[in-house]
C-alpha cells in the first residue's frame, strides 16, 4: 500500500499521481503483466471458490444470500481487500472493463454484508447470528481491526484510480464504528492490541483521501492507546510504551506494519520522539536482524530476547536475537518483507535518503519476486535461504511454492505490491524529481513550476548498470532537477549529461543522491553507468551459520546455486575460491530471459562419509575444479525440486 503525502506537512517528497509512470519493458513490466494476466485471476479463483478459501461465500452468508457457517481464515476479509487493490490497479491499467464490473459487484456485496453500525468482519457477524459463542472483539487474534485497515487502504486506492466513492463510503462507515470502539475502550480502560496493525496506515490514508481530520485524530488516538494495553507482549510490540522502543522485536509483520503506520503519523504530525523511535528500530534491523535479501523475521517460533531467565515470552514469526539468521529454517514471511517495503517507503517520504530505496529495491527484487513463481501462479509463504534434498523434520510450510496456502495473507499482498511497482519509480517535490526503482519506463510529470516533462528511462537494469534518461518538454519553460540514486553497492561508474562534463562515481558517492539540473528541451538526455562487477558478500562473524562462507551478488541481485546447475553434485561440498571469477551468461527459465553467472568452483572429494552420523573424522580425497552456474535468487524453484544454497563455503 502506497502513501499519498502530497499535502503532508512533514513529508519532504511525495508520490506521483496514479498512472503517471508506466513500465515499458524489462523485469518490472514482465512482473506487472504476469501479475495482471496470471496472479490476479488465480487469486480471484481462490477467493471465489467456497471449497478453497470460502471468503466470498462468507460475505454472501453475512448478506443473507447464502446459508452456512464461517470457514477459512479469520483474516480472509483483509486478504480479499488486498486482492481488490491489486485487481483495480491491474484492471484500470489494462482497461479491463469486465474485471472492473466484477469489482463493483464485490463492493455491493460487502456493503450488503456490512452491519448498520458500520461493523464488517465476517466471522463475527456469522458467529453472532448463529449464537455459536463467537462475538465481536472477543479475541485479538481474530484480526478484526486488521481487516478494517485493509478495507480502508483498498477503498482509498479504489477511489483514486477509478474516481468512484462506493467503496469509500463503506470504509468511512467502518471507520465510524472504529471511532466509537476506541472511545468506549478508553473510557472503560480496556484497550486491546490490534495485531498486525494495518489500520494505522489505513486511517491516515483515509484522512489523506477524504481530507477529514477525524480520521487522522482516530489514527493518533489508536497509536496512543496502544500504550494502555495491560500485560503487553513483545510479540505485539506493546510490552513497552511506543516511545521507548529502541530494538526491533516480536512478530515481524506486526512490527513492520506498526512502524510504517508510525512513519505515516510522523509525516502528518511531526512528533520528534516518534522519529527517534523509527531511526532506532530501523538501525537495529539493518545492523542485526535482516537477511541479505531483505527477508524479515528469521524464526517461526522463538523466545523474546528481552525476557529474563524466569520469564520468556513466546514470539511467533519473530525477530530473534541479534545475528540469529538461520538458512534452512529461515522464516522471512513474504508479508514481513512487504511490510518492510511499506515502512522503508514511508521513511523515504519523510527523509529522502538513498538507503531507504536501496532497501526497497533489495526486498522487491530478492524476496518479493522470489515469493511467486515465474508463471505467477504459485507462492512461497516463507522464504528460505537454503533448501536441502531431504529433511529429518517437517517445516511449517512446504519446501516448494504451492498454488494455495492455507494462511492466504501473502499472495494478495504480493499481488498488490507488484501491481503498484511503477509507483516506486519516482518521487517529486517542487521542481525536483528523485529516482527510486530503475527500469524501462515512461512518465509524464507536471512540476510545481508548471513545467510538464515527458521522461523516458531506457535500461536493462538490474542486469546492466547503464540507465539513459531522455527528456522532452511538453509545456512550460522551467528547469528541473533529477536526483539520481547511487545504490550502496556501487564502487565505480559515471553520470554523463548530453551537454556538460562526465561526473565520475566512486565509493564515496554510494548510497547517496546526485542532483543534475535539466533544461528539458526535446532530445536532452542523461546517461548513468553503474559498474556491476560480481561481489562476494560475507556475513558478520556473529552469524554462526554463515561463518567462512560467502554469497554472490551482482548489481542489486542476489544469486543462488541450484542442483539443476551442478550436474547432481552435492551443494554442500562446492566451495567458492576467494578469487573465483564468475561471468554473466544469458539463459532462459520458463521462457523468461535472465542473466546467470558462470565460472569455476571447487568440489570437495571425501574418501568416506556417513550421512547418518552427527560427527565424524574428516577424510579428504582432494578437491577438483568444477563448472558452476548461479541464477538470480528470485528465479529459483522453477525447474523442479532440488537443493538450493545462497551462502557457499570459501576456499582460500
Amino acid at each position: 500500500m502506497l502513501a499519498d503525502t502530497t499535502n503532508s506537512k512533514y513529508a519532504k517528497v511525495h508520490a506521483l499521481e496514479f498512472g503517471t509512470v508506466k513500465w515499458t519493458g524489462g523485469i518490472w513490466k514482465d512482473a506487472v503483466d504476469t501479475c495482471a494476466k496470471s496472479t490476479v485471476p488465480q487469486l480471484k479463483h481462490m477467493f471465489d471458490d467456497k471449497n478453497i478459501s470460502h471468503i466470498v461465500e462468507n460475505f454472501k452468508i453475512c448478506a443473507g444470500e447464502a446459508e452456512g457457517t464461517h470457514d477459512g481464515t479469520v483474516f480472509g476479509d483483509g486478504d480479499f481487500y488486498k486482492w481488490m487493490e491489486a485487481a483495480v490497479y491491474s484492471a484500470v491499467k489494462d482497461k479491463n472493463t469486465a474485471l472492473l464490473n466484477e469489482l463493483d459487484a464485490y463492493i455491493e456485496l460487502i456493503g450488503r454484508a456490512q452491519q448498520p453500525d458500520g461493523y464488517i468482519s465476517t466471522k463475527q457477524i456469522i458467529g453472532e447470528r448463529m449464537a455459536n459463542g463467537v462475538s465481536r472483539l472477543g479475541d485479538i487474534n481474530d484480526f478484526e481491526v486488521y481487516n478494517f485497515g485493509h478495507l480502508f487502504t483498498s477503498a482509498c486506492i479504489y477511489f483514486r484510480v477509478t474516481g468512484k466513492d462506493n467503496f469509500l463510503r463503506i470504509a468511512e462507515k467502518a471507520a465510524g464504528y472504529l471511532k466509537r470502539l476506541y472511545a468506549e475502550a478508553e473510557k472503560k480502560g480496556e484497550v486491546k492490541t490490534a495485531v498486525c496493525p494495518s489500520h494505522y496506515m489505513g486511517l491516515i490514508e483515509l484522512y489523506r483521501t477524504t481530507g477529514k481530520k477525524q480520521y487522522l485524530q482516530l489514527a493518533e488516538d489508536a497509536v496512543r492507546l496502544r500504550d494502555s494495553v495491560k500485560n503487553g507482549l513483545d510479540d505485539n510490540q506493546d510490552r513497552l510504551p511506543l516511545k521507548k522502543h529502541r530494538k526491533i522485536i516480536g512478530h515481524a509483520v506486526r512490527a513492520n506494519y506498526l512502524y510504517a503506520g508510525v512513519a505515516d503519523l510522523y509525516a502528518e504530525k511531526g512528533d520528534g520522539e516518534y522519529l527517534e523511535v523509527l531511526h532506532s528500530v530501523w538501525e537495529d534491523l539493518q545492523k542485526h536482524k535482516i537477511y541479505l535479501n531483505g527477508g524479515c523475521g528469521a524464526l517461526y517460533n522463538g523466545a523474546s530476547p528481552y525476557g529474563n531467565f524466569f520469564v520468556h515470552q513466546l514470539v511467533h514469526q519473530a525477530y530473534g536475537y541479534d545475528y540469529q539468521l538461520p538458512n534452512i529454517t529461515a522464516y522471512a514471511e513474504t508479508c514481513a518483507s512487504i511490510g518492510y517495503v511499506m515502512w522503508a517507503y514511508r521513511m523515504f517520504l519523510i527523509e529522502p535518503k538513498a538507503e531507504y530505496f536501496d532497501a526497497i529495491e533489495n526486498a522487491m527484487l530478492n524476496v518479493n519476486m522470489a515469493a511467486v513463481s515465474l508463471d505467477g501462479r504459485k507462492f512461497f509463504y516463507e522464504n528460505m535461504m537454503r533448501r536441502t534434498a531431504k529433511l529429518n523434520y517437517e517445516l511449517v510450510w512446504p519446501l516448494t511454492r504451492t498454488e494455495y496456502i492455507t494462511s492466504y495473507c501473502c499472495p494478495p499482498n504480493l499481488a498488490r505490491t507488484m501491481a503498484e511497482s511503477a509507483e516506486y519509480a519516482y518521487t517529486v517535490k517542487g521542481n525536483q524529481l528523485w529516482t527510486g526503482l530503475y527500469g524501462d519506463s515512461e512518465a509524464k510529470i507536471k512540476f510545481d513550476n508548471d513545467t510538464v516533462v515527458l521522461i523516458r528511462q531506457q535500461t536493462h537494469y538490474p542486469y546492466d548498470g547503464k540507465i539513459v534518461f531522455d527528456f522532452e518538454r511538453l509545456s512550460g519553460n522551467g528547469k528541473i532537477v533529477l536526483n539520481i540514486r547511487i545504490p550502496g553497492w556501487v564502487e565505480s561508474g559515471s553520470i554523463k549529461p548530453q551537454t556538460g562534463r562526465t561526473e565520475k562515481i566512486g565509493k564515496k558517492k554510494a548510497e547517496t543522491y546526485i542532483g543534475i539540473e535539466i533544461d528539458p528541451d526535446s532530445g536532452r538526455s542523461v546517461t548513468v553507468n553503474l559498474d556491476m562487477p560480481v561481489r562476494l558478500i560475507t556475513a558478520n562473524q556473529m552469524v554462526e551459520e554463515d561463518t567462512n562462507q560467502a554469497a554472490v551478488m551482482r548489481g542489486p541481485l542476489l544469486y543462488c546455486m541450484e542442483s539443476a546447475d551442478t550436474g547432481g553434485k552435492e551443494l554442500g561440498r562446492i566451495m567458492l575460491g576467494v578469487d573465483t571469477e564468475l561471468c554473466p551468461e544469458e539463459c532462459s527459465i520458463q521462457r523468461h530471459r535472465l542473466t546467470a553467472l558462470s565460472g569455476e568452483a571447487w568440489y570437495l572429494k571425501l574418501r568416506e562419509h556417513d550421512e547418518q552420523k552427527l560427527y565424524e573424522r574428516l577424510k579428504v580425497n582432494g578437491v577438483k575444479r568444477v563448472r558452476i552456474r548461479m541464477i538470480p535468487y528470485y528465479a529459483w524453484d522453477n525447474r523442479g525440486f532440488g537443493e538450493m544454497k545462497v551462502f557457499l563455503p570459501l576456499r582460500y
